[in-house]
């Protein structure tokens, strides 16, 4: 899991290929990547593929919500 979360304190941890950064919530981006069409969690200038609970686990933490949900028009589309 790339994310922990200390509930008491607000401190969150992004844990990623070879970087592990520290904050507290509010210090916390989130944001929708197009092309991941996933979340993803930015620190210090770092953007950290997260799951959607992850995702929510921050933002109770203090997080800045900035996702927007992704949708495609064309036929037969699972988005």
């Amino acid at each position: 899991m790339p994310v922990e979360v200390d509930p008491s304190t607000r401190r969150c941890t992004l844990i990623g290929n070879h970087i592990r950064l520290e904050g507290t919530g509010p210090e916390i981006e989130i944001v929708t990547d197009e092309q991941l069409r996933m979340s993803v969690a930015i620190l210090a200038g770092e953007r950290i593929p997260i799951t959607e609970s992850e995702a929510d686990a921050l933002t109770v933490a203090g997080a800045v919500d900035s996702r927007r949900h992704l949708k495609n028009s064309a036929p037969g589309s699972v988005i």
